[in-house]
């Protein structure tokens, strides 16, 4: 029998290393025109290098296409833009000439700058928008509203300004926003309550300059994780908690929240609890005790002006004089004894 020699096998190798020559083909041209002038838009920068006029847009660097979406197979489903100090300038409004698409996302591009486009509404089945670490402004438009089908909203770490947009409460299918590392002012929207109870988005606003009382509305949702720290929110924040509620990580600390803890009992999954630099008063519940053990990661009141013993138990013995110091008379292990 002949042997088969290395000059017969490497031609066989690579074209088996080569992609199907029918995906040439699966790269729609009005997407590619759409991308194309995004391309452009953002000067040709480096990140673009693969998007050319002779190869196929779904193999470009950055763009996702899903070969299995009825009717619509090689249609741009995702378009990632991160990481490049070299793409400058507006988001274009070309990326709203995309109408498959379901996830965008612009990530750690420092000269990202000006508005998000109104553009975006025409893409009726996005359902990721992650526009973060860059340095886009102005305010948060109420016109993200107008696309349900969105599950995230991440623009986080940006400059944008302005208050929460009260229309975003009618996204009906929202998993998370996260506004956290911006420049945002004004209170948390009442329109936040009518968030479905027993599973609205979680929260992540840290790092802004909200203010106000807390909406009594926002106590009937049962968030799973909300993170308003670090703004200037005040008074009675006391309605986000309850022993029934499927809560894991509330964070309210450095506010000027002000109410009695006494009064509170805390989620049985609740698994981190930070309330420090507040002004809030009465006694650790004992019931803290009883919360989600095997994973409970975060406890601090430190810097607020409770009183009484700290409860002996499994959670308040895990964490240190550093959880607890600072307050009117809180005494203890691991503070001194009570008198």
């Amino acid at each position: 029998m002949a042997s088969i020699t290395t000059a017969a096998v490497l031609p066989l190798l690579l074209l088996l290393l080569l992609p199907p020559l029918a995906s040439a083909s699966k790269c729609n041209k009005d997407d590619k025109r759409a991308l194309l002038s995004i391309k452009s838009a953002f000067n040709n920068a480096y990140h673009f290098a693969s998007w050319t006029s002779t190869s196929a847009c779904c193999d470009w660097y950055g763009v996702e296409c899903d070969p299995g979406v009825p009717g619509a197979a090689g249609r741009v489903t995702g378009l990632f833009v991160i990481t490049d100090s070299n793409v400058s300038g507006p988001i274009p409004p070309a990326v709203g000439d995309l109408p498959h698409l379901t996830s965008l996302r612009f990530h750690k591009l420092p000269l990202l700058v000006g508005n998000i486009p109104s553009a975006i509404t025409r893409l009726t089945r996005l359902s990721v928008l992650t526009l973060s670490w860059n340095a886009l402004s102005g305010p948060i438009p109420p016109f993200l509203s107008q696309i349900p089908s969105l599950t995230i909203v991440d623009l986080s770490f940006n400059l944008f300004s302005g208050s929460i947009p009260a229309e975003l409460a009618n996204l009906p299918a929202l998993l998370g926003l996260d506004f956290s590392r911006n420049r945002l002012t004004g209170p948390i929207p009442s329109s936040f309550g009518n968030f479905p109870k027993a599973s609205p988005p979680q929260l992540v606003f840290n790092h802004n300059n909200l203010s106000g009382d807390l909406p009594r509305e926002l106590g009937v949702p049962e968030w799973s994780v909300i993170d308003l720290s670090r703004n200037k929110l005040t008074g009675d924040a006391s309605f986000l908690f309850g022993a029934e509620k499927a809560t894991q990580r509330i964070d309210l600390s450095r506010n000027e929240f002000a109410f009695d803890l006494s009064k509170v009992t805390f989620p049985v999954n609740l698994t981190s609890l930070d309330l420090n630099h507040n002004e809030i008063t009465g006694a650790i519940p004992a019931q803290i005790n009883q919360v989600e053990r095997n994973f409970f990661s975060e406890f601090n009141v430190s810097y607020n002006r409770l009183c009484g013993a700290i409860p002996a138990g499994v959670i308040t013995a895990k964490f240190g004089v550093d959880a607890y110091f600072h307050n009117k008379c809180l005494c203890g292990p691991p503070l001194p004894a009570c008198a």
